[in-house]
């Protein structure tokens, strides 16, 4: 095992984690209600797209992660593991953007003129309630994954393995 990169002080790291959390998920909620229109000279949809390698990404090192620490190779898990913490500060920064510079986009909106009318719900039937299914599922869990990967971080940052581990079991299908 490897020895603490950080001393522990868990009464700080709840504070810290627990302000974080709790910014990131009101900074998300406000993004549904603001849109900047300004023209940056390009589609600002490419933050999706940003977003979307910078999650597949994550997924490959989190698979890598996981295979090093089985194999007792920590070294290289704690790198894939730190690696794909930064990337995810890139997400939310990339998912931020996008959200701040496209606006929200309505599932069955086909014109994208912001309203779903009854025809454009007719055209996409039940996948509409589906869709909604899946969006407040991965709501919910977005909000509450952010503390549960940052104390698994934490965990094993201070050296506390058996700690981490039970947290990881948790947090890493997640």
């Amino acid at each position: 095992m490897l020895p603490a990169s950080i001393t522990k002080n868990d009464q700080k790291a709840r504070w810290l984690i627990g302000i974080f959390s709790v910014i990131v998920f009101v900074v998300v909620l406000i993004l549904g209600r603001v849109k900047l229109d300004v023209d940056l000279g390009f589609d600002v949809h490419v933050f999706a797209k940003i977003n979307a390698v910078i999650n597949a990404i994550i997924a490959v090192l989190l698979l890598a992660a996981l295979i090093a620490v089985r194999k007792q190779n920590y070294l290289l898990h704690k790198k894939l593991m730190m690696t794909a913490l930064v990337l995810s500060v890139f997400f939310l920064l990339s998912y931020i953007a996008h959200h701040l510079l496209a606006g929200e986009a309505k599932f069955g909106d086909v014109n994208h003129d912001g309203l779903v009318s009854e025809a454009e719900k007719l055209a996409v039937g039940p996948l509409r309630t589906v869709y909604f299914i899946v969006l407040i599922s991965h709501i919910i869990l977005a909000a509450i994954i952010l503390p549960f990967i940052l104390f698994t971080s934490y965990r094993a940052l201070t050296a506390e393995y058996t700690r981490h581990k039970m947290l990881a079991r948790i947090t890493w299908p997640l």
